[in-house]
C-alpha cells in the first residue's frame, strides 16, 4: 500500500474526516459536512490533496463510510414504502414483540412502524418450514402493484411467511412486482434469511426504506468521483468490511452504523496491539464525534459484532459491529427539564450553526462550549485547521444555561454539562462491559473523535481504568479505518434442528451453497478466506449464541464451544439438548494495514493557560502542546492539553502521556 495514494472519508453529523495516505506519509483532513454529503466529501477529498500536494486524479484507491442509511432510519425521513406479505400477516410490523418500551412507564409509546397500514399489501399464499402449500396467483400480484401503482411509494419491501426456507413464492412475486413497476423492490431471502417474522419484517422493510436515499447519494458520489478522476468509491459496511458501491445501492441496509464501524476497524488496526503489551483482557473503543458517542470492544484482536441490534427501536438483523450509542457528542445541548435538573443530548446542535464557540450565530449551550469554558479548547485552537474558537460566545451560552439552572455561572454550568455528558458516556461503556460480564479495569481504552480525547481520562477515572490510548489521527480515525477494513460478506440461513440427530450431509449442502453465495460478491474470489459459524441454543431458549464451527460440520464440538460460550456470556451451562438454529458464512478479502510513518521535530510546547478539572478545586495552569511536534517517547505530565487539528487530548493533573513510536499517545493514571 505505501507506493499507492489512498483516501478515506467518514461523513459525521458535523464533520467529514478524511485520511491520505501516500509512501507512508498520513494527511488528515476535516471539513464541514453538508446537506448533500457528496459535496463535503469530494471538498475534504481536494483538502487533503492540496496539503499532501497531489491532484485528485491520483487516487489510486477511494473508500467512504457514511450516515445516509442511519440519518434516514433516526429521522424518520426515508423513502414512502409498501409491505406487500402473507394474508393474515399484514400487523405484523405493528404487533411486533409485544414488548414495553419502558415496563413502568404507562404513556411510553413504541416507534411507529415504518409502513402505514395503509401501505401494507397481503397476497393469498402459504408456505410452511416444510415447502410451499399454496402458490402464488400472478394475477393477485398485478391486482397489488395496480394499488400500488395508484399509492404514493417508491419503493417496495416483500415478506411472505417462511420465505426463508422456500423463497418460491416470495420470488414470483418480486418477479411480477418488477414487471409492472418502476420501483425498488427489497425481498426478505435476500435481506435476511433466517426465522422470525417480525425481524426478518423489519429488516426487510428497513432496506426498503433506506435504498432510495442511499441508491440517489451513491449514484451521486460516483458521478462527482468520475468527474474528479477519483476511483468508484468501496463503502463500508455495518459489519465492518467494505463492498463495492454497486452491492450497497441494492443491499442499503448493510449501511446502516456504517461510520461506527470504520471506527472501531481504526481502533484495532492502529492500537490494538496495546491490549497484548500491557496484558489487557482487550480495548474499550470510545468515538465522541459532534452528535453521539459510540461504544464498542475490540477483544482476542478482534472486533465483536452481533446480529440482533436496533436503531431507533426497530430490530435490524443484519451483521454489524456492536455498537453501543448515546445521545452525547460535542454539539450536544445542554438544558434544563422540567425538575430543574440538567440535561445533555440527545438534541445536538449539528454542523449549522454549530456550537455557540464556533462563531457561526449558535447560541445554544453545548458541550464544545463547556470544554471551552473549562479552558481544554481555547482561542489559539483551530478546529479542522480552520474554525477558530470564539471564548466569549461560548460563555455567554452557558452563562443562559446556568441562570436557568439555579447555578453559579459560566463555569459553574460549565462543569455540569461537562459531569453529565460523562456520566451518559460511562452508561454506554458499562453497558458494553459490565453489563456482559466483564471487568474495565482490565481493559484499555481507545478514545478517537473530535471530542473523545478530551474526555476519555475522566472517564477512566471514573471506571477504574488505567490506560488510555490516543491514536494518532484521532479526529479522523473512522476514515483511518476505511483504510484498513477488509472486504467482507456475509450469508445466513435458518436450519432449525437439534445437534442430537442433525442432517450432517443436508447442513453440509447448505454452508456450500451459502460459501458459493459468499464467494460470488468477492472482487477476488480466489483469495476469498471463508468462515463457517452457526446460531446454537439451548432446547427451549428464544436466544441464541454464535459459535465458530469446523469444516466439515461436527456436532459434537460445535456443541462443546457452544457450551463453553452460553457459559462465558451467562456464568453456566445447562443439560439441556443444544439446538442448531441458523448457518452463516463469511468471506473476507485481507487488505494490508496502513503502514504510516512517524517523525516530530521536538519543541512542542506552544501555550499556557487555566483549566479546570473534575475534583480539582480552582484553575490550574495547563500547558498546551502542539502533537505534531512531539517526538516518540515523549512523555507529557498532566495538567496538559495536547493539540492537532482534528482533535484535543486532555491530560488531567494526576495523568501522564508517552508518545509511541507511531505517533499515538499513552495516556497512564500516574497513581495506578
Amino acid at each position: 500500500m505505501s507506493d499507492r495514494t489512498v483516501v478515506g472519508v467518514d461523513v459525521g453529523g458535523t464533520f467529514t474526516d478524511v485520511v491520505l495516505l501516500r509512501d507512508s506519509e498520513l494527511v488528515t483532513a476535516k471539513v464541514p459536512s453538508t446537506a448533500d454529503q457528496s459535496e463535503g466529501v469530494m471538498a475534504g477529498i481536494e483538502k487533503a490533496c492540496e496539503k499532501a500536494g497531489v491532484v485528485p486524479s491520483d487516487i489510486d484507491d477511494f473508500a467512504h463510510a457514511m450516515t445516509v442509511s442511519v440519518n434516514a432510519l433516526l429521522e424518520e425521513d426515508g423513502a414512502e414504502t409498501v409491505l406487500v406479505t402473507t394474508e393474515g400477516f399484514r400487523d405484523v410490523l405493528e404487533i411486533g414483540r409485544q414488548e414495553r418500551p419502558s415496563l413502568y412507564d404507562f404513556d411510553a409509546d413504541k416507534p411507529a412502524p415504518l409502513v402505514p397500514r395503509r401501505r401494507r399489501f397481503t397476497v393469498d399464499e402459504r408456505a410452511t418450514a416444510d415447502g410451499v402449500t399454496q402458490a402464488v396467483d400472478p394475477d393477485a400480484v398485478r391486482d397489488v402493484a395496480a394499488s400500488i401503482r395508484e399509492s404514493d411509494a417508491e419503493t417496495v419491501a416483500v415478506c411472505l411467511l417462511h420465505a426463508y426456507a422456500h423463497p418460491e413464492n416470495e420470488e414470483a412475486v418480486a418477479d411480477v412486482l418488477d414487471a409492472e413497476l418502476d420501483l425498488p423492490v427489497s425481498v426478505s431471502h435476500e435481506v435476511l434469511a433466517e426465522f422470525r417474522e417480525y425481524e426478518r419484517t423489519s429488516t426487510t422493510v428497513a432496506d426498503a426504506y433506506v435504498t432510495p436515499a442511499i441508491d440517489r447519494y451513491v449514484g451521486r458520489l460516483v458521478e462527482r468521483a468520475a468527474d474528479a478522476g477519483v476511483p468508484e468509491p468501496s463503502v463500508m459496511q455495518a459489519n465492518g468490511g467494505i463492498t463495492d458501491a454497486t452491492t450497497v445501492r441494492t443491499h442499503a441496509v448493510r449501511t446502516c452504523m456504517s461510520g461506527p464501524a470504520a471506527g472501531v476497524v481504526g481502533a484495532r488496526a492502529s492500537v490494538g496491539d496495546v491490549a497484548a503489551d500491557r496484558d489487557l483482557a482487550g480495548l474499550v473503543t470510545f468515538d465522541m464525534g459532534g452528535t453521539s458517542s459510540d461504544v464498542s470492544l475490540v477483544r482476542d484482536g478482534a472486533v465483536e459484532q452481533t446480529t440482533d441490534a436496533e436503531i431507533n427501536g426497530r430490530p435490524i438483523k443484519t451483521p454489524m459491529v456492536d455498537v453501543t450509542t448515546v445521545g452525547a457528542g460535542g454539539g450536544s445541548m445542554g438544558w434544563v427539564d422540567a425538575g430543574g435538573a440538567l440535561r445533555v443530548g440527545p438534541e445536538s446542535v449539528g454542523a449549522e450553526p454549530g456550537p455557540a464557540c464556533y462563531g457561526r450565530g449558535g447560541t445554544e449551550p453545548t458541550v464544545t462550549d463547556a470544554n471551552v469554558v473549562l479552558g481544554y479548547v481555547g482561542e489559539s485552537t483551530s478546529l479542522g485547521g480552520e474554525l477558530s474558537i470564539d471564548v466569549d460566545a461560548a460563555r455567554d451560552a452557558l452563562a443562559s444555561l446556568a441562570d436557568e439552572a439555579g447555578l453559579d455561572g459560566p463555569l459553574d454550568a460549565a462543569r455540569g454539562v461537562y459531569r453529565v455528558a460523562n456520566a451518559t458516556m460511562t452508561r454506554a461503556i458499562r453497558a458494553v462491559t459490565l453489563e456482559r460480564g466483564y471487568d474495565p479495569r482490565n481493559f484499555g481504552l481507545v478514545a478517537f473523535g473530535g471530542a473523545g480525547p478530551m474526555h476519555a481520562a475522566s472517564l477512566a477515572d471514573r471506571l477504574g481504568v488505567g490506560t488510555v490510548v490516543v491514536p494518532r489521527g484521532c479526529g479522523v480515525l473512522s476514515a483511518f479505518g476505511l483504510l484498513a477494513a477488509d472486504e467482507k460478506h456475509d450469508a445466513v440461513r435458518t436450519r432449525r434442528e437439534s445437534l442430537a440427530d442433525v442432517d450432517v450431509e443436508g447442513v453440509e449442502s447448505t454452508y456450500a451453497e451459502l460459501e458459493a453465495a459468499v464467494r460470488e460478491e468477492c472482487s477476488d474470489p480466489d483469495a476469498a478466506v471463508l468462515t463457517r459459524k452457526a446460531d446454537l441454543r439451548y432446547a427451549g431458549q428464544s436466544f441464541e449464541q454464535t459459535v465458530a464451527v469446523d469444516r466439515p460440520f461436527d456436532p459434537e464440538t460445535a456443541e462443546s464451544r457452544f457450551h463453553t460460550a452460553h457459559e462465558a456470556s451467562y456464568g453456566y451451562r445447562m443439560d439441556e439438548s443444544v439446538d442448531l438454529v441458523n448457518v452463516r458464512v463469511e468471506a473476507v478479502v485481507e487488505r494490508p494495514d496502513p503502514a504510516v510513518s512517524y517523525d516530530a521535530p521536538g519543541d512542542a510546547v506552544v501555550d499556557e493557560r487555566d483549566a479546570y478539572f473534575p475534583d480539582v478545586d480552582g484553575p490550574q495552569s495547563t500547558t498546551v502542546y502542539a502533537r505534531e511536534r512531539l517526538p516518540p517517547s515523549e512523555v507529557v505530565s498532566g495538567p496538559a492539553v495536547v493539540e492537532s487539528d482534528e482533535s484535543t487530548v486532555v491530560v488531567p493533573p494526576t495523568w501522564e502521556a508517552t508518545v509511541r513510536a507511531d505517533g499515538a499517545l499513552a495516556l497512564t493514571g500516574v497513581d495506578r
